[in-house]
Formats: structure tokens, C-alpha cells, sequence
């Protein structure tokens, strides 16, 4: 759970404030987040509320579950077929094969155990992020790991080929069937399914800012069915005495105050409660909703005021009974560049050899369909403000900077800083397809190879776009700019400058070695979509 430090409140009076009915809907209707639909909310009991929740979590744990039943199967087939001369000795060794195959049975059930035990089929880590990836691959290791130690120790003579074949081939089946299950599950919430519902609590202000967090990511599972505001928290806040129809914020219910969060929960069928950072609500309040909420299967979730904030940065400790929260300095410094400087190297030096083919063909494209260079060079910004040269395939017309004041007034809307023309005449026939799957881009392995940029960062800016930054965009110039980043895999040119600088800010302050290979397994995906890009 996370927690934030709040004030705490002066006890005062509980006023309670008048709920009026609402409108209910059938309780499979799917509300698409962001609709004016939020409006309408199932009204259930809280044993329903309970059923429906347990519901998807339950049915999806199900199909995972029988999803690893046939990775560890394969695993096992694996290493019964694959042999590997003295490798495959048998078990003890005996001659026979039944021990061998008996204690391939145990193994297998014990790594299933072990995938329930170590909560890889837990709603709160499925279907998004990396860790439900951490808890099979650590569950995996962990299980074998002790089998070879038990081994050792206990002169068991397990043979080799387990760690060798069933381990990477059951691993592998897993990682492959949690991908498809998720790919899955994504599309069933794409339709408003397998959502979990949540009532969001605190001020105006600070539901608003959660509710779009929420909706900027519907992925993760989390509908907003209504909330629960401070009366008179802002000027001009809405009244609960109105009578008539019932007042919404963001196209999302306000169902009572502060006072009414337990009983408002139990009637809508939320299964998760939201308290935003507030100090209308402090500490004792939150304590005393846990309490009203244990006797129901709803989570109490806080949502601290850290934003752009990776989990790993973030720890919890008890200190005096308080839930002290710290967060860890960035991590552009020090040690983490130099690993990230040698997985550019040796990824880049890769790559350039693989695509020397494409390289040649996409030379010959370029010079034989219009006049000019094949590659096109533009001074750009880098680490700490530095200036390079960056290298692209041409794919533009050879007087596109001469053109480029006749354009500007054609750029799009939403975006001051970025140039972005969706329909820009400068571009080639021949570019165009470039650009659409970014083949024009792979000359920056050349950059990222001579240090000027990365494999994966902030998008390298020009010099002209640099003296419009504001502070926070500024940030961006604290790692070296890449070829691919946050912003390519969401959305590309189809973002808004501020959506840019908070991915790029993100980013910067939370970078990982893990994080850079998830976001080129998404940027090949992208690639391939060509969804953004112009």
C-alpha cells in the first residue's frame, strides 16, 4: 500500500452531508473512461461489489494458472528429449529411468507452488509493468537455485540437463504465456472489462489531478465509478443540498463527502477506495476508513502526492508508527551512466553490423529517386547543453531549410516548441516511407556509436527549441538524447509538448537498464504500428 504523510486534522464535528439517489445501470454494462458515461454507476450490495471483483481477479488468475501448467509441462518434455550425453544422468545414479522422471514430476510441482506462492498471479502485479515479469523469472531462479543446492548437499546427483534445458525452456514457455495473457487482458479493458472499480476521496483539486492520471492510462485496470469530495474545499465547489440530478466532476459522480466514503463504497460496488493527499482527510480519518472497510473486500489505496516518480525510487519506513516515505536521488549519475554508455556501444556496434544490408538499399533509394546527399546532417542539442551533429538518411527535398519559414504557419496545433507537420511538402516519396517506420533514423547508431547520443532518451532537441525550454524541460539535457524514448513509444509526434516533457522528465529521473530494454521491445512494436509517426 502506498502511503503519504498528511498533516493531521484537529478533530472536529462530523457533519453528514445528504446523499441522493442514483440512477443505477445493468451490472455488465461497460463504461469506457473519460465518457460522460462515468456518470452512470452500478448500485450493488457489497457482497456484490465483493463477487465481481473477486470475479476477474479469480478468472484471471485461472487461465494463468493453466497457462503455466503447459510452460512447465513443456519444460519438462524438454529436458526428457533433449539430451546431452552424461549430462542426463539419472537420478542418484540409477540406472533406471523412473527416478529420473519421478523427480521431474516433483520439480514441476514445486515450481508451480512456488508461482502461486511467490504472488505472480496477483491482481495488483498483472497485466502491467515489469514486475509481474521480476516475480516468475526471481520465483524460477529461486526454485532451481535450491534444487542444485539440495543436490550438492544432499549427494542427490540430479542431473545437469534440468538447469540446463528445463529450467530456460519451462522460463521461456512462461514469459511467453504471461505476454499473450496480457495482450489478452489488454483488449478485453480496451472494451471496459476486467476493470477494477474505484471511488476516489479527497478535495476537488486533488481528485481532479488523480482522475487524470488514471484515465492518461486505462491499461492498468482502474475505472473511476464516482467520488467523494470536501464540501466547500474550493470556491465555487459544488453543494450536496442541490436537489435534482447529481453533479459530476470530470464527467465522473460526486456521490457524498468525507464522512459518507464507507457507506458510498458499499452502495456503488468499489472494490478499491483512492484517498488523494488531503488535508481535509488526515491520518485519523484514513484509520478509521481502514477499520470501516475491513469487514469488506475493498483495498484502501493512497495515493501520495509523488508524481513521475518510479516505484523503485520509493521506500517505506516505519518510523513512530508513521509510514515515512523516501525517495532516492535520480539516477543519471555516477555508476548508471557508465552502464548505460557500454550497453549503447555494444548495442549500436551490433546493430550497425546486422543493418549494413538496409543501410546499402536505403542508399541506393534515396540517391536514385532525388537529388542530393543520401544523408542529411542537422546540428543538434546533447548532454549538458553540448552541441553535435546529428545524422539521419536524406528524406526531404535537398532545399528543405530553405523552405522552412514558407511551412511554419502550417504547424501543428497544441505544440509551440516542436515543429510537427503532419502533411509537410518537403518530404519525399521515398521519405515518406522512411519515416513512417523510421528507417531514416538508423544513421544515429553512428551518433549513439561516437557518444553523441544513446540507444534510448530524450528526444534530441534543436538549438532554436532549447531556447524556448522552460526549467523542467531543461531536465531533458541531463542525459545524452536517443534515438527512441518514452515519447516514441507514446505516441510520438501525436503528443502534446507538455505530455513530451513529462515522458522525457520521467525518464531522465528514473532511468534503468530494464527500463531501456522495455522500451525498445516497445519501440520494434511501434515501428511496426507506425502509429505517430510523420
Amino acid at each position: 500500500m502506498a502511503v503519504t504523510l498528511i498533516p493531521e486534522a484537529p478533530d472536529r464535528p462530523r457533519r453528514r452531508l445528504r446523499s441522493r439517489p442514483v440512477r443505477a445501470v445493468p451490472s455488465r454494462s461497460a463504461v469506457e473512461p473519460g465518457t460522460a458515461g462515468d456518470a452512470d454507476i452500478t448500485i450493488g450490495t457489497r457482497s456484490a461489489g465483493r463477487g465481481r471483483r473477486l470475479g476477474w481477479g479469480q478468472r484471471y488468475a485461472s487461465r494463468l494458472a493453466v497457462m503455466d501448467v503447459l510452460a512447465v509441462l513443456c519444460g519438462a518434455i524438454a529436458v526428457h528429449t533433449v539430451t546431452f550425453g552424461s549430462l542426463t544422468t539419472r537420478v542418484a545414479g540409477e540406472p533406471t529411468y523412473l527416478p529420473f522422471l519421478a523427480m521431474t514430476i516433483v520439480l514441476s510441482l514445486v515450481w508451480l507452488l512456488a508461482l502461486d506462492w511467490g504472488r505472480t498471479r496477483d491482481p495488483k502485479v498483472v497485466g502491467n509493468g515489469p514486475d509481474e515479469y521480476r516475480l516468475v523469472i526471481h520465483t524460477t531462479l529461486a526454485v532451481f537455485g535450491i534444487a542444485a543446492i539440495l543436490s550438492f548437499v544432499l549427494a542427490l546427483e540430479l542431473p545437469r540437463s534440468y538447469l540446463l534445458v528445463m529450467m530456460p525452456a519451462g522460463l521461456a514457455a512462461l514469459l511467453l504465456g504471461r505476454f499473450g495473457a496480457r495482450r489478452w487482458l489488454h483488449r478485453r479493458r480496451g472494451r471496459g472489462e476486467y476493470m477494477s472499480t474505484v471511488l476516489l476521496v479527497g478535495n476537488l483539486r486533488t481528485v481532479r489531478e488523480l482522475l487524470a492520471d488514471l484515465r492518461r492510462d486505462p491499461l492498468h485496470g482502474y475505472r473511476v465509478v464516482g467520488a467523494c469530495v470536501k464540501q466547500g474545499s474550493m470556491p465555487g465547489d459544488l453543494s450536496f443540498e442541490d436537489s435534482g440530478e447529481f453533479s459530476t466532476l470530470d464527467g465522473v459522480p460526486i456521490l457524498g463527502g468525507l464522512d459518507d466514503v464507507a457507506a458510498v463504497a458499499a452502495r456503488c460496488g468499489a472494490d478499491t477506495v483512492a484517498v488523494t493527499s488531503s488535508a481535509s482527510f488526515g491520518p485519523s480519518a484514513v484509520r478509521r476508513l481502514s477499520w470501516e472497510l475491513e469487514s469488506t473486500n475493498t483495498d484502501l489505496v493512497l495515493a501520495p502526492a509523488l508524481t513521475n516518480i518510479a516505484g523503485p525510487r520509493i521506500h517505506t519506513q516505519p518510523v513512530a508508527g508513521l509510514p515515512l516515505i523516501h525517495v532516492d536521488r535520480p539516477t543519471y549519475r555516477g555508476a548508471n551512466r557508465v552502464l548505460k554508455r557500454s550497453f549503447d556501444i555494444v548495442g549500436s556496434a551490433t546493430l550497425l553490423l546486422l543493418l549494413s544490408p538496409v543501410f546499402l538499399a536505403v542508399a541506393i533509394a534515396v540517391k536514385a529517386t532525388s537529388p542530393g546527399k543520401v544523408f542529411f546532417r542537422q546540428e543538434r542539442v546533447g548532454l549538458n547543453g553540448t552541441a553535435f551533429r546529428m545524422i539521419k538518411f536524406r528524406s526531404m527535398v535537398a532545399n528543405a531549410e530553405d523552405l522552412l519559414a514558407e511551412i511554419q504557419r502550417d504547424r501543428d496545433a497544441g505544440n509551440e516548441v516542436l515543429l510537427k507537420v503532419k502533411n509537410d511538402p518537403r518530404i519525399t516519396k521515398v521519405g515518406r516511407f522512411m519515416r513512417r517506420f523510421s528507417v531514416d533514423e538508423l544513421p544515429q547508431l553512428i551518433n549513439v556509436l561516437l557518444g553523441d547520443m544513446s540507444l534510448v532518451g530524450p528526444r534530441p532537441p534543436l538549438a532554436a527549441e532549447v531556447e524556448m525550454y522552460e526549467d523542467d524541460a531543461k531536465r531533458r539535457l541531463l542525459v545524452k538524447p536517443g534515438m527512441t524514448g518514452l515519447w516514441q513509444v507514446s505516441g510520438r509526434s501525436d503528443l502534446n509538448w507538455e505530455e513530451t516533457v513529462r515522458l522525457d522528465v520521467y525518464y531522465v529521473e528514473n532511468w534503468s537498464l530494464t527500463s531501456d530494454l522495455v522500451i525498445l521491445w516497445k519501440t520494434a512494436k511501434a515501428v511496426v504500428s507506425s502509429s505517430g509517426a510523420y
